[in-house]
Protein backbone atom coordinates (compact mmCIF):
# COMPACT_ATOMS: atom_id res chain seq x y z
CA UNK A 1 0.00 0.00 0.00
CA UNK A 2 1.38 3.39 -1.02
CA UNK A 3 2.12 5.93 1.66
CA UNK A 4 -0.37 8.82 1.79
CA UNK A 5 1.16 12.16 0.85
CA UNK A 6 0.84 14.50 3.81
CA UNK A 7 2.03 17.65 2.05
CA UNK A 8 -0.43 18.21 -0.77
CA UNK A 9 -0.35 20.65 -3.65
CA UNK A 10 -3.06 22.68 -1.88
CA UNK A 11 -0.97 22.96 1.29
CA UNK A 12 2.05 24.06 -0.74
CA UNK A 13 0.06 26.50 -2.90
CA UNK A 14 -1.82 28.03 0.03
CA UNK A 15 1.38 28.30 2.06
CA UNK A 16 3.21 29.92 -0.84
CA UNK A 17 0.41 32.45 -1.28
CA UNK A 18 0.40 33.29 2.44
CA UNK A 19 4.18 33.68 2.39
CA UNK A 20 3.94 35.87 -0.70
CA UNK A 21 1.27 38.11 0.87
CA UNK A 22 3.15 38.32 4.15
CA UNK A 23 6.77 38.68 3.06
CA UNK A 24 6.87 39.39 -0.69
CA UNK A 25 7.94 37.59 -3.84
CA UNK A 26 11.67 37.87 -3.08
CA UNK A 27 11.13 35.75 0.05
CA UNK A 28 9.35 32.99 -1.84
CA UNK A 29 12.15 30.45 -2.20
CA UNK A 30 11.90 26.68 -1.92
CA UNK A 31 13.74 26.62 1.40
CA UNK A 32 11.75 29.45 2.96
CA UNK A 33 8.48 27.95 1.73
CA UNK A 34 9.43 24.52 3.08
CA UNK A 35 10.24 26.04 6.45
CA UNK A 36 7.03 28.10 6.38
CA UNK A 37 4.80 25.05 5.78
CA UNK A 38 6.89 22.70 7.92
CA UNK A 39 8.35 20.25 5.46
CA UNK A 40 11.47 19.63 3.40
CA UNK A 41 11.87 20.99 -0.13
CA UNK A 42 11.23 17.51 -1.57
CA UNK A 43 7.38 17.75 -1.56
CA UNK A 44 7.56 21.14 -3.31
CA UNK A 45 9.62 19.70 -6.16
CA UNK A 46 7.47 16.56 -6.25
CA UNK A 47 4.43 18.74 -6.96
CA UNK A 48 6.06 21.48 -9.08
CA UNK A 49 8.63 21.07 -11.84
CA UNK A 50 10.49 24.05 -10.46
CA UNK A 51 10.08 27.37 -8.71
CA UNK A 52 9.13 29.07 -12.00
CA UNK A 53 6.02 26.91 -12.20
CA UNK A 54 5.11 27.77 -8.60
CA UNK A 55 5.78 31.48 -9.17
CA UNK A 56 3.59 31.44 -12.27
CA UNK A 57 0.79 29.88 -10.23
CA UNK A 58 1.27 32.54 -7.53
CA UNK A 59 1.01 35.30 -10.13
CA UNK A 60 -2.26 33.83 -11.43
CA UNK A 61 -3.55 33.44 -7.87
CA UNK A 62 -2.61 37.07 -7.08
CA UNK A 63 -4.31 38.24 -10.26
CA UNK A 64 -7.53 36.42 -9.33
CA UNK A 65 -7.29 37.83 -5.80
CA UNK A 66 -6.98 41.36 -7.21
CA UNK A 67 -9.94 40.87 -9.53
CA UNK A 68 -12.10 39.62 -6.63
CA UNK A 69 -10.92 42.59 -4.57
CA UNK A 70 -12.10 44.92 -7.34
CA UNK A 71 -15.43 43.16 -7.79
CA UNK A 72 -16.13 43.56 -4.06
CA UNK A 73 -14.87 47.13 -3.75
CA UNK A 74 -17.66 49.55 -2.88
CA UNK A 75 -18.32 52.07 -5.62
CA UNK A 76 -19.76 55.40 -4.53
CA UNK A 77 -18.42 58.09 -6.85
CA UNK A 78 -20.46 59.28 -9.81
CA UNK A 79 -17.26 60.50 -11.49
CA UNK A 80 -15.60 58.06 -13.90
CA UNK A 81 -12.34 56.44 -12.75
CA UNK A 82 -12.49 57.68 -9.13
CA UNK A 83 -13.69 54.36 -7.73
CA UNK A 84 -11.30 52.39 -9.95
CA UNK A 85 -8.39 54.54 -8.75
CA UNK A 86 -9.47 54.27 -5.09
CA UNK A 87 -9.73 50.50 -5.46
CA UNK A 88 -6.23 50.33 -6.98
CA UNK A 89 -4.72 52.57 -4.29
CA UNK A 90 -6.47 50.69 -1.47
CA UNK A 91 -5.27 47.38 -2.89
CA UNK A 92 -1.71 48.74 -2.73
CA UNK A 93 -2.36 49.73 0.89
CA UNK A 94 -4.07 46.48 1.92
CA UNK A 95 -1.92 44.06 -0.08
CA UNK A 96 1.43 45.76 -0.79
CA UNK A 97 3.27 42.54 -1.63
CA UNK A 98 0.60 41.38 -4.08
CA UNK A 99 0.49 44.87 -5.59
CA UNK A 100 4.27 44.85 -6.08
CA UNK A 101 4.11 41.44 -7.74
CA UNK A 102 1.28 42.38 -10.09
CA UNK A 103 2.07 45.99 -10.91
CA UNK A 104 5.72 46.62 -10.09
CA UNK A 105 7.43 43.44 -11.31
CA UNK A 106 8.31 42.76 -14.93
CA UNK A 107 6.09 39.99 -16.25
CA UNK A 108 5.72 37.99 -19.42
CA UNK A 109 5.20 40.36 -22.34
CA UNK A 110 1.73 38.87 -22.89
CA UNK A 111 0.67 40.21 -19.48
CA UNK A 112 0.07 43.94 -19.43
CA UNK A 113 -0.87 46.19 -16.53
CA UNK A 114 -3.90 47.26 -18.55
CA UNK A 115 -5.13 43.66 -18.80
CA UNK A 116 -4.60 43.12 -15.08
CA UNK A 117 -6.35 46.37 -14.24
CA UNK A 118 -9.25 45.73 -16.60
CA UNK A 119 -9.79 42.22 -15.25
CA UNK A 120 -10.49 39.03 -17.15
CA UNK A 121 -14.22 39.52 -17.35
CA UNK A 122 -14.80 42.61 -15.27
CA UNK A 123 -14.04 45.15 -17.95
CA UNK A 124 -13.31 47.63 -15.17
CA UNK A 125 -11.56 50.17 -17.42
CA UNK A 126 -14.08 49.80 -20.24
CA UNK A 127 -16.95 50.42 -17.81
CA UNK A 128 -15.27 53.61 -16.60
CA UNK A 129 -14.66 54.87 -20.12
CA UNK A 130 -18.34 54.31 -20.93
CA UNK A 131 -19.27 56.58 -18.02
CA UNK A 132 -17.59 59.59 -19.64
CA UNK A 133 -20.27 61.71 -21.33
CA UNK A 134 -19.70 62.32 -25.05
CA UNK A 135 -16.42 60.42 -25.06
CA UNK A 136 -14.47 60.76 -28.29
CA UNK A 137 -13.07 57.24 -28.70
CA UNK A 138 -9.96 58.74 -30.29
CA UNK A 139 -9.17 60.23 -26.87
CA UNK A 140 -10.07 57.17 -24.75
CA UNK A 141 -6.56 55.72 -24.66
CA UNK A 142 -4.89 59.00 -23.70
CA UNK A 143 -7.49 59.67 -21.00
CA UNK A 144 -6.91 56.22 -19.52
CA UNK A 145 -3.12 56.65 -19.66
CA UNK A 146 -3.28 59.98 -17.82
CA UNK A 147 -5.55 58.54 -15.12
CA UNK A 148 -3.46 55.40 -14.83
CA UNK A 149 -0.15 57.24 -14.49
CA UNK A 150 -1.62 59.40 -11.73
CA UNK A 151 -3.25 56.56 -9.77
CA UNK A 152 -0.25 54.26 -10.25
CA UNK A 153 2.02 56.96 -8.85
CA UNK A 154 -0.21 57.32 -5.79
CA UNK A 155 -0.37 53.53 -5.29
CA UNK A 156 3.42 53.19 -5.57
CA UNK A 157 3.82 55.92 -2.97
CA UNK A 158 1.51 53.91 -0.69
CA UNK A 159 3.66 50.78 -1.00
CA UNK A 160 6.77 52.81 -0.15
CA UNK A 161 5.13 54.42 2.89
CA UNK A 162 5.35 57.88 1.35
CA UNK A 163 1.62 58.59 1.01
CA UNK A 164 -0.05 60.14 4.02
CA UNK A 165 -3.28 61.52 2.61
CA UNK A 166 -6.54 60.44 4.23
CA UNK A 167 -9.09 58.55 2.15
CA UNK A 168 -11.13 61.75 1.82
CA UNK A 169 -8.12 63.79 0.72
CA UNK A 170 -7.17 61.09 -1.76
CA UNK A 171 -10.67 61.04 -3.24
CA UNK A 172 -10.78 64.83 -3.55
CA UNK A 173 -7.38 64.90 -5.27
CA UNK A 174 -8.48 62.17 -7.68
CA UNK A 175 -11.71 64.00 -8.49
CA UNK A 176 -9.84 67.23 -9.15
CA UNK A 177 -7.26 65.66 -11.44
CA UNK A 178 -9.60 63.26 -13.24
CA UNK A 179 -12.02 66.10 -13.95
CA UNK A 180 -9.24 67.81 -15.89
CA UNK A 181 -8.43 64.64 -17.81
CA UNK A 182 -11.98 63.89 -18.93
CA UNK A 183 -13.14 67.40 -19.72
Amino acid sequence: MARKESVTKKIISDGAFELLRDQGIEMLTARKLASYIGCSTQPIFRVYNGMEELLSEMFNKASEYYENYCVNFERTSPMPFVDLALCYINFAKDEPNLFKLLFMTKQDEDITMYNLLNGKEGGFVIKELRRIPNLDMNNAEIIFMKVFVFMHGMACMVTNGEFDLSDGETEEMLKSVIAQFIS
